[in-house]
């Protein structure tokens, strides 16, 4: 099974400032952070007419329905990959190593009148037999919650 998510962010800032601020290493450890993960590290490197954002966190599971946390363990890794081409697309991919679960799609800002939309859409995949589809809808929950602390913390960014 997959889990399909689409989560819409609006930022009062044209697209080449939201799009400087997603690229910013200090702005998505502190998003990582306000999400309260244990630790993490943000990279980002240009490529080509673009930049590769890498976020590599630890987190706690500490909190998740115990037939999630039998299958990920006390802390898990997340490492997330994206790669931004033209200043307004980006290609996205999370994977939890040595564990059955990952999420891809895709990022897209839009801007119009100086308002920036960020459209986030990302398939959502754990491999495990008969919880599966359990273990997707929790992980869809958590995502969105972490894409509600992006947007605020984009938009005090911005104000700043």
């Amino acid at each position: 099974m997959t889990k399909h998510v689409t989560h819409t962010m609006t930022y009062d800032a044209p697209a080449s400032e939201v799009y400087a601020m997603l690229t910013t290493p200090s702005f998505r450890e502190e998003v990582a952070r306000r999400t309260r993960v244990e630790s993490v590290t943000a990279t980002v490197t240009e490529e080509g007419a673009g930049h590769a954002v890498v976020i590599d966190q630890q987190q706690r599971t500490q909190g998740l329905p115990s037939f999630a946390a039998k299958f990920v363990g006390d802390t898990m890794q997340i490492v997330q990959r994206e790669r931004w081409t033209g200043g307004s697309h980006g290609d996205i991919e999370v994977t939890i190593p040595g564990k059955p679960g990952e999420m891809s799609g895709t990022a897209q800002l839009v801007e119009k009148d100086g308002v920036t939309t960020e459209t986030v859409e990302l398939d959502i995949k754990v491999k495990v037999p008969l919880v599966g589809g359990k273990l997707e809808g929790l992980v869809a929950d958590i995502l969105v919650r972490a894409l509600e602390t992006e947007e605020a913390t984009g938009r005090e960014h911005l104000s700043r």
